[in-house]
């Protein structure tokens, strides 16, 4: 009777801890450094993803991925694509599967531009890729 009372307390902890940590919103980005960062992409995602998405498609089943690519060109023109997809998650390992249920890119070039307006539109890119996913699952 006491051992199965000494390990119960236990596992009714991990439970616990194990439902707590099921995340609202999952996310995951391989974008060019110099254009965005990881922390920056994740959050023009979050913004721009409202909470109906995720009860249409849960976290613990789906998973948001972004990608900034471009550049400056020797011309001088920055020239930016950002791509958004919502991937599956496989059920017990929770990987991401390449099976996209939705994809958007938008890109752009700008002649004579630094790096700095270069950044600006590569944030500007991936929120028009994010809104474009997010208007084919829910009406706004």
């Amino acid at each position: 009777m006491k051992l199965q009372f000494f390990l119960a307390a236990p596992l009714l902890a991990l439970a616990v801890n194990a439902v707590a940590a099921q995340p609202k919103t999952r996310f995951m980005d391989h974008s060019n450094q110099n254009l965005i960062d990881e922390a920056a992409a994740i959050a023009v995602m979050n913004e721009n993803i409202p909470e109906r998405v995720w009860k249409i498609h849960p976290a613990s089943r789906y998973i948001f991925t972004s990608q900034v690519e471009g550049g400056i060109t020797p011309s001088g023109t920055c020239v930016v694509a950002a791509r958004v997809i919502l991937m599956p998650l496989t059920g017990a390992a929770k990987a991401v599967l390449f099976r996209p249920q939705k994809t958007a890119t938008a890109f752009d070039a700008v002649p004579g531009a630094n790096l700095d307006r270069c950044r600006d539109l590569a944030r500007a890119k991936l929120k028009e890729a994010t809104v474009a996913v997010v208007s084919a699952i829910v009406k706004s």
